[in-house]
C-alpha cells in the first residue's frame, strides 16, 4: 500500500530572505567596475600600441636590411637590362663595360640572398613577411646565369630577354610594397605610397631606356616595343602628376623641381614628345626620329639624380616609421602613466568619498542612537512630569539637498512627531491627573464630613457600647475609603499634603499605619529602636506602610499575626513586614518588585486596576528615595523589607515630664494642600477590655483561651472643647482648652487594664490544628472571591 500525502494544506516553501550587501561593499563596487573596465581598455589600447610600434621597428629594421639591397639589385638590374638590350641591338658596348654591370648585379645579388636568407629564416621574419615576395625575387635570381648566356648567343628573341629582368625589377618593386606599405599606419601608409610610386615611375623611365636601346642605330623599333615605349612614358608621367608630386614633403618637392627644371630632364622631355610626334612607321616596325640620339647622354645625367630621389624618399618614410615607433611608445608611456594616475585619483576619490559618506552615515548613526536612547526618553520622561522641553537638544529639519541631509531631516520629523504624540499623550496624562485630582478633592470633602459625622457620633452616644462598636466599624472603614481616595490621588500625580509639624516618633507611625487597615488587631508592632520622622514626611510613609500592612492582612490566614519590626541600619531606618501568607514564586517576586520600582503607564493600570496597592507603594517609595523589596519569609510568606534614608529621620526628640500628654496629631488630608479640605483622624475606640464577651459588630478573637489580647489601638486627636465666652478677658483671644487625662475614656477603660494571661505552652490537638488550616483555606477562598469581585 502506497503511502498517503498528508491530509490539509501545505506549508509554503520558506522565502528566502535576500542577502543585505553593506554600502561599503556597494561603494567600492561601485568604484572597482569601471576602474577595472578602465584597465582593461588600457591594457587592450597598450598593446595596440605597442604591437603597432614593433611592427614599424620590424619595418624600419627589414627597410635597412632588405629594402635597401632591393632598391640596390633593382638599380643594377636596371643598367644590366638597358646594356644587354643595347648589345642586342648592335650598338657599341664593350665586353668590359658588360662585364662590370653584370659583377654589379652578381654583388648586389649575393647581398640580397644572404638577408633575404635570413629573413626566411623561422623566427627571423618581421611583422607582415611570410617569404613570397622576396621569394619570388631570389627564384627569378637563379635564372639570371642562362638568360646571360642566352643574351650572349642571341637565342631566342630580344623581348624574352628584356621581360626577363623586367619581370625580376616588377617583383622586387612588388616586395617592397608589400613588406613596406604599413597598411595598419594610415599616416604612414599615405606617406609611403609615394616612394613606391617614385620607384614605378624611375622603372618606367628605365624602360624607355631600354626600349630606346633596343633601337640601336637603326632607330627602329618593332611594333610592341614602341607600344611599350608609349606605355611607360604616360605611365610615368601620370604617376609623378597624381601620385608623387601631390604628396611629397617641401624639401623632396624641392629636389624634384631641381630635377625636372634640369636641362637633362628637359632634354628626357623634349625626346619623348619628339618620339611619340615624330615616329614614322615602317613594314617592319616604327622609325624614332634623330632626336632620340642624346637620349643616352641625358639618361646619364638625371639617371643618378633620380634614384637619389627614391632612395631619400625611402629613408625618409623609414625615418618617419622610426619616429612613429617612439611616439608609439612615447604614448604607451603616456597612457600607462596617466591611466595609472587616473588609476590612484579614483582609489583616492573613492576611498575619501566611501570615508566620507561612512563617517556621516556613522555620526548620524550615533546621533539617532543618542536621540533614540538618551535625548527622547529624557524629554518623554520631562513631559510626563509635566516639565518644560529644550527644543535645542532635538533634531531640527533644515532642509538639506544631499541624501544623507535629507535622511537625517527625515529623522528629525519622525522626532519632531513622536515629541508632539508624547507632549499630547503627557498633557492628556495630565489633564487626566487634574481631573482624578478634583474628583479626589470632592470624594476627601465627603469623606471627611462622614468622619466629622461620626466622630460627633461617637461623641454624643458613646455611653452605647453596642452603637459605639457599630461607629468604630464604620469609622475604619471610612478610613479605608480615605486611603483608597488617597491612593487615587497618588497614581494621578499627586502628593499627600502632611500637615505634622513636629517629629513623630517610629511607634507611633507604626501605629498610625496600622490603624488604618481594617484588620488591625491582627498587627503585631516592634519598635527595636527610639527614632523619629520628619513631620513633612509622615504621611507619605504612614500611608506606604499601611498598604504593605493591609496587603500582609488580605494574603494570610485570618487567624494569623502580621508581624511589623522597625529598627535603624546602616542606611537609614529598616521597617519589615511579615505575613504568613501562601507562597510565592520567584517569578512572581520579580514582577512584584519591578511594578514597585517603576512608574506605569494608565494602560498598565487599566490591566492591574484590581492590584494598585503595589503601584501606589512604589510611587510613594519614589517620592520618599526609600527601597522597598519584596521576599520569602523563613516562616514560608513574605517578608517586605522598607529602607527609609537617613535624611528622613529627625534628631532625637527631648525627653517628657511623667504624666505629660502627646502633643495632639494634625489631621491628615486626602487630597491636595491647596484644594482638599481637612480630613479629620477616625477615631478606634477598642472593646472593653473587663469584659470578656466581644461587642457587637466586632469579630471576635481568633481564641479565647490561647489568642493574646487585642492590641493597643493608637489613641486618636479629639476636637478641642468650646470654650466658653467668659473664661477669656474681654479683646483677648480665648485660651485654649486644655485635656484631662482619662476624662474622654469610657466608664470600662477607667480602671486598670486586667493582666494577660500566660499562653504556657502550646497544646492545640489535630482536631485544632485541622480547624485553623480551614480558617486559612477560607481566608484565602474569601481574599480571591474579594479580588475578582473588584475587577473590572
Amino acid at each position: 500500500m502506497s503511502e498517503m500525502a498528508p491530509e490539509g494544506p501545505q506549508s509554503p516553501p520558506p522565502v528566502r530572505r535576500r542577502r543585505t550587501v553593506r554600502l561599503r561593499t556597494m561603494l567600492v563596487c561601485l568604484a572597482v567596475v569601471p576602474t577595472v573596465a578602465m584597465g582593461t581598455q588600457v591594457t587592450v589600447t597598450a598593446q595596440r600600441l605597442l604591437a603597432q610600434s614593433a611592427h614599424l621597428r620590424a619595418d624600419v629594421e627589414d627597410g635597412e636590411r632588405i629594402g635597401v639591397p632591393l632598391v640596390r639589385l633593382m638599380n643594377e638590374l636596371q643598367a644590366e637590362r638597358a646594356t644587354t638590350a643595347a648589345r642586342w641591338a648592335g650598338s657599341p658596348v664593350g665586353d668590359g663595360a658588360v662585364r662590370d654591370g653584370r659583377a654589379g648585379t652578381d654583388r648586389a645579388a649575393a647581398e640580397f640572398r644572404k638577408v633575404a636568407g635570413s629573413a626566411g629564416e623561422p623566427g627571423t621574419q618581421g611583422p607582415g613577411q611570410d617569404g613570397g615576395r622576396v621569394g619570388a625575387v631570389a627564384e627569378r635570381l637563379d635564372l639570371l646565369d642562362s638568360y646571360r648566356k642566352r643574351a650572349d648567343a642571341h637565342s631566342g628573341s630580344a623581348e624574352q630577354v628584356v621581360g626577363y629582368y623586367t619581370g625580376v625589377i616588377d617583383d622586387i618593386i612588388r616586395a617592397y610594397q608589400d613588406e613596406f606599405s604599413h597598411s595598419d599606419d594610415a599616416e604612414l601608409a599615405q606617406e609611403s605610397r609615394p616612394a613606391v610610386a617614385l620607384f614605378s615611375a624611375a622603372e618606367m623611365v628605365a624602360r624607355e631606356n631600354t626600349a630606346l636601346a633596343l633601337a640601336g642605330p637603326p632607330r627602329e623599333l618593332a611594333a610592341t616595343g614602341f607600344s611599350q615605349f608609349l606605355d611607360a612614358v604616360g605611365t610615368h608621367r601620370y604617376l609623378y602628376d597624381t601620385w608623387i608630386v601631390p604628396y611629397l614633403p617641401p624639401a623632396e618637392l624641392a629636389s624634384y623641381d631641381r630635377l625636372t627644371g634640369s636641362a637633362a630632364w628637359q632634354a628626357k622631355f623634349r625626346i619623348e614628345n619628339a618620339v611619340v610626334a615624330n615616329h614614322k612607321d615602317t613594314p617592319t616596325g616604327v622609325k624614332l626620329p634623330a632626336d632620340v640620339d642624346g637620349w643616352p647622354a641625358a639618361y646619364a645625367t638625371f639617371a643618378p639624380q633620380l634614384a637619389a630621389l627614391n632612395t631619400e624618399r625611402a629613408r625618409s618614410v623609414f625615418a618617419h616609421a622610426d619616429a612613429k615607433a617612439s611616439e608609439l611608445e612615447t604614448e604607451v608611456y603616456w597612457l600607462i602613466g596617466a591611466s595609472g594616475g587616473a588609476l590612484l585619483l579614483v582609489t583616492a576619490v573613492v576611498v575619501l568619498t566611501t570615508r566620507s559618506v561612512l563617517r556621516r552615515l556613522s555620526r548620524l548613526h550615533t546621533r539617532t542612537v543618542a536621540i533614540a536612547e538618551e535625548t527622547l526618553p529624557e524629554v518623554v520622561a520631562r513631559l510626563q512630569r509635566g516639565e518644560p522641553v529644550d527644543t535645542g537638544a532635538l533634531p531640527a529639519v533644515r532642509g538639506r539637498q544631499d541624501e544623507v541631509g535629507q535622511i537625517t531631516d527625515a529623522f528629525a520629523r519622525v522626532v519632531a512627531v513622536s515629541v508632539d504624540g508624547h507632549r499630547q499623550l503627557a498633557a492628556e496624562r495630565h489633564g487626566f491627573g487634574l481631573f482624578a485630582s478634583g474628583i479626589a478633592s470632592r470624594t476627601g470633602n465627603l469623606v471627611s464630613r462622614q468622619l466629622s459625622l461620626t466622630e460627633d457620633l461617637q461623641d454624643t452616644f458613646g455611653h452605647d457600647e453596642a452603637l459605639l462598636a457599630q461607629l468604630m466599624r464604620s469609622d475604619q472603614l471610612t478610613v479605608g475609603m480615605r486611603r483608597q481616595i488617597e491612593n487615587l490621588l497618588i497614581l494621578a500625580g499627586g502628593e499627600i499634603p502632611d500637615p505634622h509639624t513636629d517629629p513623630m516618633r517610629v511607634a507611633d507611625l507604626l501605629r498610625e499605619a496600622a490603624a488604618e487597615v481594617e484588620d488591625f488587631r491582627r498587627i503585631e508592632r516592634q519598635a527595636l529602636d527610639e527614632a523619629s520622622v520628619q513631620p513633612h514626611v509622615i504621611s507619605q510613609i504612614s500611608h506606604l506602610l499601611a498598604e504593605l500592612l493591609d496587603n500582609a492582612t488580605r494574603f494570610s490566614p485570618p487567624r494569623s499575626k502580621v508581624v511589623v519590626r522597625a529598627e535603624l541600619v546602616a542606611d537609614g531606618l529598616s521597617v519589615e513586614i511579615e505575613d504568613r501568607g501562601p507562597r510565592v514564586s520567584a517569578a512572581g517576586y520579580e514582577a512584584m518588585n519591578e511594578r514597585l520600582h517603576s512608574a506605569p503607564p494608565y494602560s498598565v493600570l487599566a490591566e492591574n486596576a484590581h492590584r494598585l496597592g503595589l503601584f501606589v507603594v512604589g510611587h510613594l517609595a519614589e517620592q520618599l528615595q526609600a527601597r522597598v523589596t519584596l521576599r520569602r519569609s523563613v516562616y514560608g510568606g513574605t517578608a517586605a523589607v522598607v529602607i527609609l534614608p537617613g535624611a528622613l529621620l529627625a534628631p532625637a526628640a527631648p525627653e517628657r515630664k511623667p504624666g505629660a500628654e502627646p502633643a495632639p496629631r494634625a489631621r491628615r488630608e486626602p487630597g491636595p494642600a491647596a484644594a482638599l479640605t481637612p480630613v479629620p483622624t477616625p477615631v478606634h475606640r477598642p472593646a472593653p477590655e473587663a469584659d470578656a464577651r466581644p461587642a457587637p459588630g466586632v469579630p471576635p478573637a481568633p481564641e479565647a483561651d490561647a489568642a493574646p489580647a487585642p492590641a493597643p489601638v493608637p489613641a486618636t486627636t479629639r476636637r478641642p472643647l468650646p470654650v466658653r465666652s467668659g473664661d477669656a478677658p474681654a479683646g483677648a483671644r480665648p485660651a485654649l482648652p486644655e485635656r484631662v487625662p482619662q476624662t474622654h475614656l469610657t466608664r470600662q477603660l477607667r480602671g486598670p487594664r486586667a493582666p494577660e494571661p500566660d499562653t504556657g505552652r502550646d497544646t492545640a490537638t489535630p482536631e485544632e490544628v485541622a480547624d485553623a488550616w480551614a480558617d486559612y483555606e477560607e481566608g484565602t477562598k474569601k481574599v480571591e472571591a474579594e479580588l475578582r469581585a473588584e475587577r473590572p
